[in-house]
């Protein structure tokens, strides 16, 4: 069923923008909470709330809360009053969805490509089926808020550039937000994969956790940090890249950035399949050696533990820098389970000074859905709502409702009936 719209002018949403960012950020979920963090009176914040109510951008959920007489229902931003379009960009498929403003999903596919193709056949692939996944989205939720996507890559996230190494040649540097602004007119986001799985797994999971370090472990390796309970990226994006941490030594292995003694030459899933290879056990990849491990492959089991005791070498590094109080570990090679687990927690607890470990937990992902996906709509709502941005939302939510109104508005004109000669 179309979803009913209504139809607001710019001055009747005009200031309500704070209002907005505190609820879509959830730093207020009631009237209660809206008085407090505003600061404005009550007469104001609820002009305000009212307008956001009756616009359908806000809504009372079936939640309630305590309030000292009757329950009152908790608010939170109608995912129905506007939908984004993701996409997690593999190495050989991309993961396209639009998403209402939960984040969740209201139509998805998956598209096939070769990263010989380059960047501008893939993206028109994908354009493509952003057009289609828009068109299906409006009918029924409004505003286009912006596009968010996901890379298996290092990103700048400060303007949006793939930046080498890439397992995406030809992508160094190539302007994908220019590209996607020019064709769809709205606000576009790229971010790292591993960083997106990491917002993902705080607001998810993991909320309370200021502190936290995600690590991936699957084809290769990398981190994500959460610091005061927001991505820390260092100053051009870097951070986290633990896979490409050298451990030096005579026989140091040949990594696929170019570089000898990598972690991720020593641990990650392709590294684990070479070696696997090597001993006459054949292994492609990350899933080969979890499926090796499953069957119990004595040589599988053996590699996956000492893997695990290399990730916790460096683990134990970051833990000693950044203090975390949570460490999620996920990842294809993650299902090795407490086989790989219990060899980084040896290496974190055995290095570590007391300090550091008394508070420390260290757990497996249990993510079910694509969490880089999820993590990009996160990424993207959490920009658009915020305090310095949300006017735009709202400006640009007053224009499509004036649109609509005017186009309803207009009667329909019935052609006069023609005169008979007679008459």
């Amino acid at each position: 069923m179309a979803r009913r719209r209504q139809t607001h002018s710019r001055s009747t949403l005009e200031g309500a923008g704070e209002i907005l960012s505190l609820i879509a950020t959830g730093l207020a979920s009631s009237r209660a909470e809206l008085l407090n963090f505003s600061g404005l009176s009550r007469a104001t914040v609820t002009q305000r709330l009212n307008a956001l109510l009756e616009s359908q951008l806000v809504r009372e959920t079936e939640k309630t809360l305590p309030s000292g007489g009757r329950p009152t229902r908790t608010l939170a931003v109608d995912p129905a009053s506007g939908f984004l379009l993701v996409a997690n960009i593999g190495e050989t498929h991309i993961h396209v969805a639009a998403m209402d403003l939960g984040p969740a999903i209201i139509a998805q596919s998956t598209l096939s490509f070769s990263v010989d193709q380059g960047p501008n056949s893939i993206l028109k692939q994908m354009e493509d089926a952003f057009e289609a996944l828009a068109r299906q989205a409006q009918q029924t939720h409004g505003l286009f808020t912006g596009i968010s996507l996901s890379l298996p890559t290092p990103v700048d996230f400060k303007r949006g550039l793939v930046v080498g190494p890439s397992v995406l040649t030809g992508w160094d540097e190539f302007d994908i937000i220019g590209r996607l602004t020019q064709r769809f007119s709205v606000p576009v986001y790229v971010e790292n994969d591993v960083n997106l799985m990491t917002i993902f797994e705080h607001k998810r999971r993991f909320p309370p956790a200021e502190d936290m370090l995600f690590v991936k472990i699957g084809t290769g390796i990398g981190s994500g940090m959460m610091s005061g309970g927001r991505l820390f990226r260092g100053a051009q994006g870097a951070a986290g890249d633990i896979g490409h941490i050298q451990f030096l030594s005579e026989d140091a292995p040949l990594c696929r950035c170019g570089k000898f003694g990598c972690v991720e030459a020593r641990a990650a899933g392709w590294a684990v399949a070479r070696d696997l290879s090597a001993l006459g056990i054949p292994a492609e990849n990350a899933r080969d050696v979890i499926n090796l491990a499953q069957q119990r492959i004595p040589e599988a089991l053996m590699l996956l533990r000492a893997a695990g005791r290399t990730i916790g070498e460096v683990i134990s590094d970051v833990v000693s820098i950044i203090n975390p109080s949570l460490i999620v570990v996920g990842g294809t090679l993650a299902q090795g389970g407490e086989l790989l687990l219990s060899g980084i927690r040896e290496l974190v607890y055995q290095r570590c000074l007391p300090l550091a470990t008394r508070d420390l937990t260290i757990v497996l992902s249990t993510e079910t859905e694509d969490s880089a996906l999820f993590g990009a709509a996160y990424l993207l709502l959490g920009d658009v709502f915020s305090p310095g941005k949300v006017g735009l939302v709202l400006e640009r939510f007053a224009a499509r409702s004036a649109s609509d109104k005017s186009r309803t508005a207009e009667p329909s004109k019935k052609p006069r009936p023609r005169r008979s000669p007679g008459n």
